[in-house]
């Protein structure tokens, strides 16, 4: 199987507000950018995106770790989900679980794949997470121009 390093990132200029998403693939020496924007939306949304746009990239199952500055989308994943199902998608607070639309497809993206979780620590010099901070910033940038 596949090793790719996948460093996701997600930007909004306002929360909500136009908004974008960042993503560097890597396997071996090989690599590939994606971006894309959308022009009202929140920073979890863009976070979310990026990594399911990444997962969707590759063609293949691969054995992938995900390398991110959110905390939301990884502990969504490796704590809060298993619970959300339990109780139907309510959570713990019995309020609806925000953007369970891109929690399912999430789910289904990390399905294909065996996914490590990293997290890093943004705006602090981590190349590639301020490589992707950039992608996603510019994508935003883009469509929040009038």
């Amino acid at each position: 199987m596949k090793k790719v390093d996948v460093f996701t990132d997600g930007a909004c200029k306002g929360n909500p507000g136009p908004g974008g998403w960042g993503v560097l693939l890597r396997m071996g020496r090989h690599e590939k950018e994606l971006s894309g924007a959308e022009p009202d939306t929140t920073n979890n949304r863009m976070e979310m995106t990026a990594v399911i746009k990444a997962l969707n990239a590759l063609i293949e199952p691969c054995e992938v770790t995900i390398h991110s500055d959110s905390k939301y989308v990884i502990d969504g994943m490796t704590k809060w989900v298993s619970g959300w199902k339990k109780r139907g998608w309510v959570n713990a607070s019995k309020k609806p679980v925000k953007n369970a639309d891109l929690w399912h497809d999430l789910i289904e993206a990390v399905g294909r794949h065996q996914v490590e979780w990293v997290w890093v620590k943004g705006h602090n010099g981590h190349i590639e997470n301020e490589r992707v901070d950039r992608l996603a910033s510019d994508a935003a940038d883009e469509v929040g121009r009038p």
